[in-house]
């Protein structure tokens, strides 16, 4: 269900925002919205190059199968997002 989001934005950002949603033939709500899920996406989830950098730390490799099998095995404290 959608809610309703009061927001203070400037002019100028507005503007812009408001461009970029006629170009894409979107609505303002709609841009805002997938833009928003957009950014998200993306610092969420590690890129290509990032994961070549991760592969080759093996001191973190091994910090993580720890920590997966710690997780396995009920082990730690967990902290929820």
């Amino acid at each position: 269900m959608s809610k309703i989001v009061t927001m203070r934005i400037k002019d100028s950002v507005l503007e812009k925002l408001m461009k970029f949603a006629k170009l894409e033939n979107r609505s303002l709500s709609n841009f805002i919205e997938t833009a928003a899920l957009k950014y998200i996406n993306d610092i969420e989830y590690a890129d290509e190059f990032e994961m070549s950098d991760v592969h080759r730390d093996t001191d973190l490799l091994k910090k993580l199968k720890k920590g997966s099998s710690d997780a396995k095995n009920k082990r730690g404290r967990f902290v929820e997002l």
